[in-house]
C-alpha cells in the first residue's frame, strides 16, 4: 500500500528536528502493537520503507500440508513462492492488505508522533538548561503554588520554593528579578529548574554583571556569606596590585555596588579585602569596625581575640551578633571580640590572679613575683614548663633564685 507517510515524515523531520529513522523505527513498533492487539491471536508485523514511506503489513502463518485455520495457517506450496526455504510447522510472513488497517494506522501513527513531539521537546528543553545550573539568570514570576514561586525562564519555568526566598521580599505576579539556577534535573514534563534568590552565587552573579574586572578575572571573589535580605560579606582580591579590588566594586560613587544592592532587595554588603596574612584578613573580616589588635590564641582550633575600640565594640559584634557571626563565617575561625577596656580589666584580673598565687609561694617576695609577671610568667604553669633555664633568662632572677622557686612549685603541688 502507498501511503502519504513519506510527506509526513519529511514534515516532522524538518520541523521538529526528529531524525527519520528513529521515526520511522518508533512508528513500525506501534503499528505492528496496534495491529496484533486489534487481531486477537494473530501476530502482525508493519514495515516502512524508508525511501519511499510505503507501509507494507505482514502476518505470521504456520506452513502446513492442509489447512484447517486459513488465518494462522498457509500450503507448503504457497509458502514456498513467499519463501524458497519455508517448511511444514514454521512460520512465514505473508503480506496483507493494509488497507485494512487504516483507520488504526492513521490513529496510531498521529499519537506516537505526538508523543515523540512531546518527548524531544523535553528533552530539548532538558539539554538547553542542564550546563546552566551555577548560572544567574533573569526571571519573570507567573505565579505562587502554595509558598513556592513559578518563574518564566526563558521558554520554560522555574521553581523558586519558599526557602529559597528573602524572606522579607514580596514578589509580585508579573515583576521581573534574577535568580540563581541551583540545579536541573529531568521531569516528566521538562526539565525541573529549582532556583534561589537566597544563594551567595547570585551575589557573585551580580557582581560579575555589574563590575568588569570581576567578569575578566582581574577581580576574584574569593567567598561569599549571606543574611539574605539582611546583610552579606564579599571577600574580593585583586591578581593585579595596580587595582584595588573594593575600589573596583564599589565603582565611581558607589554606582556598581548599589546596582547589586538594589537587586538584592536593599542587602548591605560589606566588601571585604582578602589576605593570605591571617592576622589581617581576621582584622578585615570585622568590616566596618576597625580593628586594633588580632591575636591569634590557638592557630589549630583556628580560634582568635580581636581587641576594638571601646566605641566600635557594638559595630563589631552587631545587632544580635551578626557582624561577628558572618565574619567567622567569612573566615572559618572562632572569633572573640573584646574591646580595649574588657582587654585591660581581664589582663588586671589575670595579672591579681598570678601574683597572689606567686607571691604566696615560700621565699618568694612580692618583689619578685612583679618581675615574673612582668615577662610574662603570669602563672604558676607558665613558670613550671619554661623551668629554671626560662627563670634565668630574667633580669634580677639568677640560678639559686630559680631553683628556689622550682622547688616552691613542686612542693605547692
Amino acid at each position: 500500500m502507498k501511503s502519504n507517510l513519506n510527506p509526513m515524515l519529511e514534515l516532522i523531520e524538518k520541523e521538529k528536528g526528529i531524525p527519520r529513522k528513529e521515526l520511522i523505527s518508533l512508528l513500525e513498533s506501534a503499528m505492528t502493537s496496534a495491529f496484533s492487539k486489534h487481531a486477537k491471536g494473530l501476530t502482525y508485523t508493519a514495515k516502512i520503507d524508508p525511501q519511499s514511506g510505503e507501509m507494507q503489513v505482514f502476518v505470521l502463518k504456520e506452513v502446513a500440508s492442509e489447512v484447517t485455520d486459513p488465518s494462522n495457517q498457509i500450503l507448503k506450496a504457497e509458502a514456498l513462492e513467499l519463501d524458497p526455504s519455508a517448511e511444514i510447522g514454521l512460520p512465514v510472513e505473508v503480506e496483507v492488505p493494509a488497507n485494512k488497517f487504516g483507520r488504526i494506522a492513521a490513529q496510531t501513527a498521529k499519537q506516537i508522533i505526538v508523543q515523540k513531539i512531546k518527548e524531544n521537546e523535553r528533552e530539548s528543553l532538558y539539554n538547553k538548561y542542564k550546563n546552566r545550573a551555577g548560572e544567574m539568570a533573569s526571571v519573570k514570576l507567573y505565579r505562587f503554588v502554595n509558598k513556592a514561586a513559578i518563574v518564566e525562564i526563558g521558554d520554560t519555568e522555574a521553581i523558586l520554593p519558599d526557602r529559597e526566598q528573602i524572606s522579607h521580599e514580596k514578589l509580585r505576579r508579573g515583576s521581573s528579578f534574577r535568580v540563581f539556577i541551583v540545579e536541573v534535573t529531568r521531569g516528566n514534563k521538562g526539565p525541573r529548574i529549582l532556583v534561589s534568590r537566597t544563594h551567595p552565587g547570585l551575589v557573585e552573579g551580580l557582581f560579575r554583571t555589574e563590575v568588569p574586572e570581576v567578569e575578566e578575572g582581574i577581580v576574584k571573589v574569593v567567598k561569599i556569606v549571606r543574611d539574605p535580605g539582611v546583610r552579606c560579606k564579599v571577600a574580593v582580591s585583586s591578581s593585579n596590585p595596580r587595582v584595588d579590588p573594593i575600589g573596583a566594586c564599589v565603582g565611581i560613587n558607589g554606582v556598581r555596588v548599589q546596582a547589586v544592592i538594589a537587586e538584592m532587595g536593599g542587602e548591605r554588603i560589606d566588601l571585604i579585602k582578602y589576605s593570605d596574612n591571617i592576622e589581617q584578613y581576621l582584622a578585615n573580616s570585622l568590616s566596618p569596625a576597625e580593628v586594633l589588635n588580632v591575636v591569634i590564641t590557638d592557630r589549630e582550633k583556628k580560634e582568635a581575640r580581636l581587641v576594638v575600640n571601646d566605641d566600635m565594640l557594638s559595630l563589631a559584634i552587631g545587632k544580635n551578633g551578626q557582624n561577628v557571626r558572618l565574619a567567622a563565617r567569612l573566615t572559618q575561625w572562632h572569633l572573640d571580640i573584646q574591646s580595649e577596656t574588657q582587654l585591660q580589666e581581664i589582663k588586671q584580673e589575670k595579672f591579681k590572679t598570678g601574683f597572689k598565687n606567686i607571691a604566696g609561694l615560700p621565699g618568694v617576695g612580692e618583689k619578685t613575683a612583679k618581675l615574673l609577671i612582668e615577662n610574662g610568667l603570669d602563672s604558676l604553669d607558665k613558670i613550671s614548663d619554661g623551668g629554671e633555664k626560662v627563670l634565668t633568662s630574667v633580669p634580677g632572677i639568677g640560678a639559686k633564685t630559680a631553683e628556689k622557686i622550682i622547688k616552691a612549685i613542686k612542693n605547692n603541688e
